[in-house]
């Protein structure tokens, strides 16, 4: 999802967010001085205008308010996220979060004020209140926001939502108002089933593009079918299952109502994981979530899993995302995963800038309270969200036999929402000053880049609707990579320390960086063009590399000898 030189355009922000056009609201109980909050110019691309909404029609918004001082949340994140501080680790609790997050009272006092002239009872959407939720009619809608709602419809599913082009709130309200949604956010449905195909052997697996010769310790047949005991034997994986299942909880995400299928699963584990026959989950099953379970369950043996599944829902399709945090935050210390993998995204032109920050900051707060959150960096050549946020970590794709490449799918690229955060700011600066005036202009040079890491990504074996079958995408990199860290955290809860929490900082120190086997050949190609190349040090195809179990133990303080 996100290479970024299709075209110069891309660059430019097509958001208005602060607009000084006033216009004066038609509020039957009172006249307030409305300005413009956030507008579109034009319908993006990939979306018509189908149709009116019925004056009837209920329409549920949310309704972001300014936080107190997330600023502050952010500073303590970095400190209790980096090694070199003497505060790492000690991660807060959602009620310290929460005092972080919560809107300011003058803030909160104001909309709600507001709602209520407008005869509109908010309720909260948030443990910290920063949400407010209402349902209201659509004309009703229309009238608090100075704006009309329309359908429109995504061309290539036929999916319809109802949007808007541009909404206003009141002029004094503005600074209490981070946005309003789903309103002038455009997200194409939910992709995440990976690209199946018949097990065949179509390649094998970029080998026709490394230089050095393929290490001979890996079985050969782990060069066109991926299962569990080749990532185990490419990335150091222990076969015994973890021991401390306390506090340890591996967390799957699922979207657009995929569920982990209990008949693949038992089947997957009992041909690849037959120690690990145990597990029971959910019906009714999709090709992600059957992915994603699979190689979790069969990875990270031991270690309990928790599928959480998010409704789909026609009429929004991000806010699932900081549904699925809110849903965390308040569970208990036991409950809540210590490692979140999410294999579904969105364009980053897709959303708002206001609303791409309130998800990131969303899985700030998840991080903050010790849960690492990874998702894949994606499979299609456009920006990427969230890889962008600074606060997750984006995982690419490689493929072979190790020394791996990167493979071909796998994106990257730099946000054009976040700038590039201080743990990776000097790879950003190596790596633009490495490719010169390539692309120049074509991409943002000081946006956040992503991937962070990468893992297998190519001709993974599943089982699924009761065959076995080969998928690839960054999809079963994000679930193997967390696997890993999820076993990581095994040994820490074992050793009497704390987990892992937010990756970043302790990814690209020096420790971190020495646990990854570091990507030098490949492309991620599109938009007509090679794409970036796989190099030495962090790049925007594999990022670090490929995680090593072992290494990542001794990074961590860890003696993998007695592992």
């Amino acid at each position: 999802m996100a290479q970024q030189f299709c075209t110069p355009a891309m660059i430019a922000t097509p958001l208005l967010l602060t607009a000084i056009l006033a216009v004066v609201s038609a509020n039957p109980l009172g006249r307030r001085t409305m300005v413009v909050h956030e507008k579109r110019n034009a319908v993006p691309s990939g979306f018509v205008q189908s149709g009116s909404v019925p004056a009837s029609k209920e329409i549920t918004l949310r309704i972001a308010l300014t936080n107190t001082d997330i600023t502050g949340l952010e500073k303590t994140m970095y400190e209790i996220s980096d090694p070199a501080n003497a505060l790492y680790g000690q991660h807060l609790t959602p009620e310290q979060v929460a005092e972080f997050v919560k809107p300011t009272a003058e803030g909160l006092a104001a909309v709600t004020e507001w709602l209520s002239e407008n005869d509109i009872s908010p309720k909260s959407a948030s443990n910290a209140g920063d949400l407010l939720q209402i349902t209201i009619p659509a004309s009703k809608a229309d009238e608090l926001l100075s704006t009309k709602f329309s359908t429109f419809k995504h061309v290539e599913s036929g999916v319809e939502s109802i949007r808007t082009l541009a909404y206003s709130v009141p002029a004094s309200l503005k600074p209490h108002i981070q946005f309003v949604h789903p309103t002038i956010a455009f997200t194409a449905p939910l992709r995440g089933s990976p690209g199946v195909t018949a097990i065949n052997t179509k390649r094998a697996l970029g080998q026709e593009k490394r230089k050095d010769p393929v290490e001979e310790r890996y079985p050969a047949s782990c060069a066109t079918v991926v299962t569990p005991a080749c990532l185990q034997a490419f990335y150091g994986i222990p076969t015994a299952k973890a021991t401390s299942s306390a506090n340890n909880v591996l967390g799957v995400a699922g979207y657009v109502e995929q569920f982990a299928n209990q008949a693949d699963l038992q089947r997957f584990l009992g041909a690849l994981r037959p120690d690990l026959v145990n597990t029971t989950f959910l019906q009714n099953s999709g090709g992600e979530a059957v992915l994603d379970i699979e190689y979790t369950v069969g990875l990270a043996g031991g270690v309990p899993v928790t599928f959480i599944s998010v409704g789909e829902d026609n009429n929004d399709g991000v806010m699932g995302a900081i549904d699925i945090v809110t849903s965390l935050l308040g569970e208990t210390d036991e409950a809540r995963p210590t490692v979140l993998t999410i294999s579904y995204g969105f364009n980053e032109e897709d959303l708002t800038i206001a609303l791409s920050r309130g998800v990131c900051q969303a899985y700030m707060q998840l991080g903050a309270v010790g849960t690492s959150v990874l998702f894949a960096s994606g499979d299609v050549f456009v920006p990427a969200a969230p890889s962008g946020c600074p606060f997750i970590t984006s995982v690419g794709g490689s493929a072979g036999l190790p020394p791996q490449v990167a493979a071909n799918f796998s994106s990257g690229g730099f946000s054009n929402y976040f700038t590039v955060p201080y743990y990776q700011a000097n790879d950003v600066r190596t790596y633009v000053a490495s490719i010169g005036e390539q692309y120049a202009g074509l991409y943002n040079t000081t946006g956040r880049g992503y991937p962070d890491i990468a893992a297998q990504a190519e001709s993974v074996e599943i089982a699924w609707k009761g065959n076995f079958t080969l998928v690839e995408g960054t999809s079963a990199a994000s679930p193997v990579s967390a696997s890993i860290f999820a076993l990581v955290n095994d040994k820490l809860i074992a050793a009497g320390r704390p987990v892992l929490g937010f990756l970043n900082p302790f990814l690209y120190s020096a420790a971190g960086r020495a646990a990854f086997t570091d990507v030098t050949y490949g492309t991620n190609p599109g938009c007509n063009t090679d794409g970036f190349s796989a190099s030495t040090g962090w790049d925007p195809v594999t990022g670090l590399g490929t995680p090593n179990y072992q290494q990542l133990l001794t990074a961590v303080g860890l003696d993998h000898r007695s592992h």
